[in-house]
């Protein structure tokens, strides 16, 4: 009996991998048996989820602290991940932020933040990891987390730098899987909807909220926890060879309408 979508053995980068998100698509990939470089910039939290992982699913582990928008850092992580590991096979993008307010308010520096972080920091990762690790070893599995708001706007939460960021890394993701692909390198997007994660729950519970599930979702609900680790172990998988350049919503259907 084949298992399609075995990772034991690989070596994974997630950023943004201290809380929320990040942490529950490292334990998917783990859970796989991929071993996990958990990066963010709070060095006791990323420790705190390396220990947790590696207890709980008995894969390694290595915490490296690092802001994804300094260029330095950023190859100094990946650097670090081949020093330990000798390999990196498989990269989740998903460190970023989130500006919220009309946009006749947004200031300068919050949409050079919303783009240095969500756009510039996604590429420098990819590139440091696709021309240090990927390229060398002709395969990698690039996913980058974008969201539903790369591919639509909204009239509930004013956030156009957030738009313009995540649909910049949802064609940045084409042009590098175009560039790459020649290496064994896919590279994908996936674009989530609202997830019950600790910092959202209450937002997402607020009877506003729970309205605009039922008017704006197809499943009339928000994502629990869990039902993004499905589409990342596949994109992250051997068995995914022929994907590549597609953004894939995981958002109850909100986009098809």
């Amino acid at each position: 009996m084949k298992n399609y979508f075995d990772l034991k053995d690989q070596v994974a980068i997630v950023t943004g991998c201290s809380t929320g998100l990040g942490v529950q698509m490292a334990k998917a990939l783990a859970n796989q048996g991929a071993n996990i470089v958990v990066v963010a910039r709070r060095q006791n939290m990323i420790d705190a989820v390396a220990a947790e992982i590696a207890e709980q699913y008995g894969v390694k582990t290595l915490a490296v602290r690092c802001d994804i928008t300094d260029t330095d850092a950023v190859n100094a992580m990946v650097d670090k991940a081949l020093e330990v590991f000798g390999r990196v096979d498989i990269l989740v993008n998903n460190a970023g932020t989130g500006a919220v307010a009309p946009a006749e308010d947004i200031t300068d520096d919050q949409f050079a933040n919303e783009m240095n972080i969500d756009l510039f920091g996604s590429f420098k990762v990819a590139r440091a990891a696709a021309k240090k690790a990927m390229i060398p070893a002709k395969y990698g599995r690039i996913i980058n987390i974008a969201s539903m708001y790369g591919l639509v706007g909204n009239k509930i939460a004013g956030s156009a730098p957030y738009h313009a960021a995540k649909g910049g890394v949802v064609n940045m993701t084409r042009a590098l899987a175009a560039e790459w692909g020649k290496y064994g390198i896919t590279v994908n997007a996936i674009c989530p909807g609202y997830f019950y994660t600790d910092l959202t729950r209450d937002t997402l519970n607020s009877d506003f909220f729970q309205q605009n599930a039922k008017t704006m979702i197809p499943e009339e609900r928000y994502g629990n926890e869990g039902e993004l680790d499905t589409a990342v172990i596949f994109l992250s998988s051997p068995a995914s060879s022929y994907v590549t350049g597609v953004p894939v919503p995981v958002d109850g259907g909100y986009t098809c309408m």
